[in-house]
């Protein structure tokens, strides 16, 4: 124990300032959790029913849409004519 080194402690102040206020915030206001919206996507193409394609009404921010959706990216839904629908502008979604 007599190795050892002499520790000298510095005067502590009394108006310590190190934390910080910090905030992060997000002007778009999810209306649905987007795990459901993707929970939703995968049951439709887990169903039996699915084969090929699917008729599906997608609820969107800009409006409703009909499309036949065949296949997904991880961030796009494709439909059978190769227009591709953003999942995160997806509010809700269910088959027809």
């Amino acid at each position: 124990m007599k190795d050892l080194p002499r520790v000298f402690p510095g005067k502590v102040l009394d108006n310590l300032q190190n934390t910080q206020d910090i905030f992060y915030g997000s002007d778009r206001v999810a209306s649905t959790d987007k795990g459901s919206i993707i929970k939703k996507i995968n049951d439709i193409f887990a169903s039996k029913d699915h084969v090929y394609k699917s008729k599906v009404e997608v609820k969107l921010k800009n409006g409703a849409e009909i499309a036949t959706i065949v296949g997904k990216t991880s961030t796009d839904l494709i439909t059978i004519e190769g227009k591709k629908i953003k999942i995160i502008d997806i509010e809700d979604i269910k088959k027809i």
